[in-house]
């Protein structure tokens, strides 16, 4: 059972501002703490699955505290694997993944006519066949936060280690899981970051390290992986998705054979900025999309405060429902409720504006 359920998983997986927290002392708040949650502002009802929530902490010299959400398994959570995943950014929120992505939530942007937005069920989700920890890292990102200035100085190997000490005291705490198949995954940014976390944890694995985590390998969509193969890729892409021209591309290939993405001659910028030109109304996230607005710019203006947001929903009149933007936009508003936080047991004091994607956290590559 546990190897069916296993591939069954891998072959699914194929197929904002920087704001810093009041400064809090330790002792003010449990280093581990977890809240089950039954019900959730925003859906009607009790939640048809197991939904937990809480903190790890992960430096104790600077207080550094990782918020998670763990869904249960809606199948067979005792056999079933273990997924933890990783949104990108850096220092997107993996409340993204829950809601937009593999979650078993999804808000309603059609219907929306202000205030709180509806959550309702996603019947299709990962969840029906494995048991998600959604984490929130880097520190900085989501509900995660830091009792002091210097803990939220981060780079990607810090994150990795700060995620393989999560996984030990959060199996330390959730023992029942240590059978299960773990595997770690992620999407965008997090192509940087799945593979060196699961070489670490494969190297704890080989040198005895407890707990023994049962890793069998990971997951990563649309990864971000090298600037040198990532940036060059692009072309032969949009010519295979019929948007730029047999014609356009022959140049590319003669003006731009070497082309990495620095230090470009001449011929080969003036080739790319005319095909940036040919692209410019496409969304690049999705082609069949509209191209439309950013979301509600709370979620990236550093300026912004909680207070703020009580606008958000006006702006949201003012993009199609269409448009996954409105969707995104809606995350703000749902997780700067006061109501919402205390649901989820969110520290008080410590994340003064959730943005869904925290592009000014202090994180070094």
């Amino acid at each position: 059972m546990k190897n069916t359920r296993s591939h069954g998983l891998v072959a699914l997986a194929m197929g904002v501002s920087f704001l810093l927290p009041a400064v809090i002392s330790q002792s003010d708040r449990e280093e581990n703490q977890t809240v089950q949650v039954s019900h959730l502002p925003g859906f009607h009802g009790p939640l048809p699955f197991s939904l937990e929530t809480g903190y790890v902490q992960v430096d104790d010299s600077n207080g550094v505290r990782l918020f998670y959400y763990f869904v249960r398994s809606e199948t067979n959570p005792a056999e079933d694997p273990v997924l933890l995943w990783l949104t990108g950014g850096p220092g997107c929120s993996a409340f993204s993944g829950l809601v937009y992505e593999i979650g078993p939530l999804s808000f309603q942007p059609d219907s929306y006519t202000g205030g709180l937005p509806e959550l309702v069920y996603k019947p299709d989700s990962w969840t029906k066949v494995a048991n998600v920890i959604f984490l929130d890292s880097p520190v900085g990102a989501g509900f995660s936060y830091s009792t002091t200035h210097q803990g939220y100085k981060s780079c990607d190997t810090k994150a990795v280690d700060q995620i393989v000490i999560f996984l030990t005291k959060w199996y330390e705490e959730h023992p029942q899981f240590l059978p299960n198949p773990l595997f770690i995954a992620g999407d965008s940014y997090s192509g940087l970051i799945v593979p060196p976390l699961t070489f670490q944890i494969a190297k704890g694995i080989e040198m005895g390290d407890k707990p023994l985590l049962n890793l069998k390998g990971y997951i990563i969509g649309n990864p971000l992986t090298d600037r040198k193969f990532d940036l060059p890729a692009g072309v032969p892409y949009a010519h295979r998705m019929g948007l730029i021209s047999d014609e356009q591309y022959e140049i590319y290939r003669e003006t731009c054979a070497a082309d990495t993405g620095m230090n470009r001659n001449i011929q080969c910028k003036n080739c790319h900025d005319a095909i940036d030109k040919c692209l410019k109304g496409i969304n690049i996230h999705h082609i069949l999309e509209p191209k439309c607005s950013s979301e509600y710019n709370g979620n990236s203006d550093s300026g912004r405060t909680l207070s703020g947001y009580g606008n958000a929903e006006l702006g949201l009149s003012d993009i199609s429902s269409e448009c996954r933007e409105k969707g995104y936009s809606m995350s703000g508003i749902w997780a700067n409720n006061r109501a919402v936080r205390e649901a989820l047991g969110v520290h008080m004091g410590t994340v003064p504006l959730w943005l869904r994607c925290n592009h000014g956290i202090a994180i070094h590559h």
